[in-house]
């Protein structure tokens, strides 16, 4: 879906991937990050950001939560970063960053709360008074006082099937009575998620109904005796420069871009907006098998925001292959492991092993087993491997020719 936006607005990216991978600079089944792209649109992002007195946490679960495309949003300008998890959690804090929000989406277990409570995170999200109460514990045991955020929900908001989760709206001023009185924490503000969605058939995007909940939420909140002179209000969801004013006009204090740091919200595959495509998946052929080539697999998820759709490829032996057409591949079903993809090339072109596969959808590195790997000098047509990393965000030492 982000394939053509690669080739047309970072071809150097592309470039620069395939020389590398030739090179035995960067080994098949990554995601590769142009750290340059993802430094100049986090800038373009905070600078916007800034004039809507908006907060800007980064998620990093979707580049593997690696340190250099950390360190590039860091010199962006973000704020500090969302966690996920608490494996997004960890390399954030082992790599010398603020963690700005923790526990939205996934609530941190009772037996990490502890560990939470040490890195000192600026905002923990709780779902129900007793998450509340663990957070606080651990708070207090750490011998500081947590903010914490607590999403709200109605009937008939938006959720993505198993991401349910809140205290009901008619909860709301009890659970505030809860916090109030805990040792350990104090009540910060709300959020929920998803507050913007895209509209495929409108090639756009729109408000939840979520954010109506939330801003009834607020009213109620700020009737009560426990509510901040500040009120934190966190609305993530498909975040990119194009929607902050949206989200600000929403009563956000807080947003998280995610995909939108790389070029790859759904909006990006039908507009050109402010941030340029910075990541990428490059694969290798790794035989052939009755003349039909085969790449290797491990990251080919498919972040499923659209339809279904005939996913597409460049099949390059040098940088000079990137302008031949696309190749249309079968991408390996959902529920099976993706070894491998079968690709099928027009009849003549001949293929060989070892030859770059390069696509351009939208990933979700911590769901996979595909490295990370960071480019650096992209835009001054220096570009160099910068690391390597997992997807729990450890460097990864691979060996080149």
């Amino acid at each position: 879906m982000f394939l053509r936006s690669l080739l047309d607005r970072n071809p150097g990216f592309v470039e620069a991937a395939v020389e590398l991978h030739q090179a035995g600079k960067i080994p098949a089944n990554s995601y590769v990050l142009d750290l340059d792209a993802i430094e100049a649109n986090t800038s373009v992002l905070c600078t916007r950001a800034r004039t809507l007195d908006l907060t800007v946490y980064a998620m990093t679960k979707q580049i593997g939560r690696a340190a250099g495309a950390m360190a590039a949003m860091a010199a962006g300008g973000v704020d500090g970063f969302v966690a996920v998890d608490m494996a997004c959690a960890r390399p954030i804090i082992r790599n010398g960053h603020r963690l700005g929000h923790l526990g939205h989406l996934v609530q941190v277990p009772r037996a990490e709360a502890g560990e939470a409570a040490t890195m000192a995170p600026e905002y923990w999200t709780v779902f129900s008074a007793n998450k509340a109460t663990e957070a606080a514990a651990a708070a207090r045991d750490s011998g500081r006082t947590q903010r914490l955020l607590l999403r709200v929900f109605d009937p008939g908001d938006t959720f993505y099937p198993g991401h349910e989760g809140g205290v009901p709206l008619g909860d709301l001023g009890s659970a505030v009575d809860v916090i109030a009185a805990l040792d350990g924490a104090e009540f910060a503000g709300l959020t929920t998620f998803p507050a913007v969605l895209f509209d495929e058939q409108r090639a756009n995007v729109a408000a939840t109904r979520n954010v109506e909940t939330l801003a009834r939420a607020a009213d109620l909140v700020r009737r009560h005796p426990a509510c901040p002179a500040h009120l934190e209000m966190n609305l993530p969801g498909t975040t990119s420069t194009e929607v902050l004013g949206l989200l600000a006009e929403s009563g956000a204090t807080q947003v998280e871009p995610g995909h939108g740091l790389t070029g790859t919200t759904p909006l990006h595959a039908v507009r050109d907006l402010p941030e340029q495509p910075g990541v990428l998946y490059l694969s290798e052929i790794a035989h052939i098998h009755q003349g039909v080539p085969l790449c290797f697999g491990g990251g080919l998820y498919v972040d499923p925001v659209f339809g279904e759709y005939q996913v597409r490829a460049v099949v390059a032996h040098d940088a000079a292959e990137i302008s031949t057409s696309p190749v249309p591949v079968d991408m390996p079903d959902p529920a099976a492991i993706d070894y491998y993809a079968r690709l099928h090339p027009d009849s003549g072109r001949t293929v060989t092993e070892g030859a770059t596969v390069v696509f351009g959808f939208r990933i979700q590195a911590f769901v996979t087993r595909a490295l990370v790997t960071g480019l650096s000098g992209v835009s001054q047509g220096q570009p160099r491997v910068v690391g390597v990393w997992n997807g729990f965000g450890d460097r990864v030492e691979v060996s080149s020719t």
